[in-house]
């Protein structure tokens, strides 16, 4: 009775830790599609690496916009005290006064040794590698997600093959005891039997461990709060279907990864974009000519222009070859008053044009130091770009050799199973009909549950394998 309830409290556990939700909500029960885009719409390396191409994007918007003009405009407002040089007159004065100085400059480079157009080709391919860098930490996710969705489903399969094993062993229990209360069999082998439903009691509450542990690790691998149920789809996977890829040669899987690799294409834009990069620093080593212009006023506010306000007569007496004679003469009469703002700024209005060529002589070692430093950089990003190439060759050789080695394990653990079936069933029937030991049916029991679990393990293994081999392809993953 009691072994009966554990059984029935596995089998509750089982359900409630498989099923989390009612069979009649489908949102819960994800694929593997649906896992690897949750993943890449939540996963935070994913957001990071999105915002640092975002930034490199700025950075080239920024870099393309530096060949409009640099136009600024200032003003001068104080007051003066004591004696100064009027800024509208030029001319010393002791007083004190208000003062407006407006202008609006601006600069353009007209020739630099195609400096601007060399660092804008560098933000480009900066922009092209952090693009290209985002693109294989998708995959990458997306590989991830489908090892911890294949582990998932192995762990799952391995709870029903658990299941099945403590059903079979409860079931020959039942009998086994109904044989012992016949007389037919000694009470050692109900206990025998009571011993193995036991350990596989503990074998399926390890296996329903391993799935709760497996389910977490995906969750983390979503970004997926732990407290959102989940449960996972169980596809049809035929491995048959599945090893076509294996076939294909190794060089044949490499060059088709080699053009479409995120790394790889990374490597080689960063490598373009050090070699502008070295372009642009050499171009300070050369004149540069410069256009500029300004227009400016000035303002005092004790600046005075004359104003007419009459007209006086004046008479003096002359001397012409001896004589006196008088003259009358009508001379006007002025004011001095202060000068609008308005008629200040029209009549001190001034532009500048000029061109300015600028050679450098002596920077303090500046421009050399960031030479070299583009050189040494463009030396990293060349080796970088081989150790780029060099790994993803390993790696897609080392791939197809396992895919190789799951094929001819799974068909040996495939065999192994027939083989362990086929004694299984012989076992039975020689153990119904009283020709064999409770012992030796249940070490052939165990040999058929070792080689049913190796079975499954060496399919999930193989169908991971070929999913690697799809992951250099460039193919989609999914089941």
């Amino acid at each position: 009775m009691r072994i009966c309830c554990v059984i029935l409290f596995l089998f509750l556990s089982f359900t409630g830790t498989l099923r989390a939700q009612p069979a009649g909500n489908p949102d819960n029960v994800w694929s593997l599609q649906q896992c690897v885009q949750y993943a890449i719409d939540h996963n935070i390396s994913i957001r990071q690496d999105s915002l640092t191409s975002r930034l490199a994007r700025y950075t080239l918007y920024q870099s393309q916009m530096s060949q409009l003009p640099v136009i600024s405009a200032s003003g001068n407002y104080g007051r003066s005290f004591g004696r100064s040089v009027n800024p509208t007159t030029n001319q010393f004065v002791d007083a004190s006064y208000n003062f407006l100085s407006p202008s609006l400059s601006g600069n353009a480079l007209l020739f630099g040794w195609n400096q601007v157009r060399n660092v804008i080709a560098r933000n480009r391919y900066s922009l092209l590698a952090s693009l290209a860098d985002l693109d294989q930490l998708k995959d990458d996710i997306s590989l991830n997600v489908a090892n911890g969705f294949l582990t998932a489903l192995l762990a799952e399969e391995q709870i029903t093959v658990s299941r099945n094993q403590v059903s079979l062993s409860q079931a020959q229990l039942d009998q086994t005891r109904a044989f012992a209360e016949a007389g037919r069999l000694p009470e050692l082998n109900v206990a025998q039997l009571e011993s193995q439903l036991a350990t596989d009691s503990a074998t399926l509450i390890n296996a329903i461990a391993g799935y709760n542990s497996a389910i977490l690790d995906l969750k983390s691998l979503l970004n997926l709060d732990f407290s959102v149920p989940l449960s996972i789809k169980i596809p049809g996977i035929e491995v048959g279907e599945q090893m076509m890829v294996s076939a294909m040669q190794p060089e044949e899987i490499y060059k088709k990864a080699r053009a479409h690799f995120g790394g790889i294409k990374s490597s080689e834009m960063k490598v373009k974009a050090a070699e502008k990069g070295l372009a642009a620093a050499k171009s300070f080593l050369y004149p540069q000519l410069f256009l500029g212009y300004q227009v400016g006023s000035s303002y005092a506010s004790n600046y005075q222009t004359p104003k007419l306000s009459g007209y006086r007569v004046d008479s003096s007496n002359i001397n012409l070859d001896g004589v006196q004679h008088q003259l009358i003469q009508t001379l006007p009469t002025t004011n001095f008053i202060n000068t609008p703002f308005g008629t200040q700024l029209s009549d001190n209005f001034r532009q500048t044009l000029a061109v300015t060529l600028n050679i450098p002589i002596l920077n303090g070692w500046q421009t050399q130091y960031s030479i070299r430093q583009a050189k040494i950089n463009l030396q990293q990003q060349e080796l970088s770009e081989y150790n780029a190439e060099l790994t993803l060759k390993q790696n897609v050789y080392k791939a197809h050799n396992n895919a190789l080695n799951s094929i001819q394990k799974y068909y040996a653990a495939k065999r192994a199973d027939d083989a362990a079936r086929r004694a299984m069933d012989f076992a039975r029937k020689r153990y119904e009909l009283g020709l064999t030991s409770t012992v030796d049916l249940l070490v052939t029991q165990n040999q058929s549950y070792t080689a049913e679990a190796n079975l499954i393990s060496a399919k999930y293994d193989l169908i991971f394998k070929l999913k690697v081999i799809d992951y250099y392809l460039g193919k989609e993953l999914k089941l």
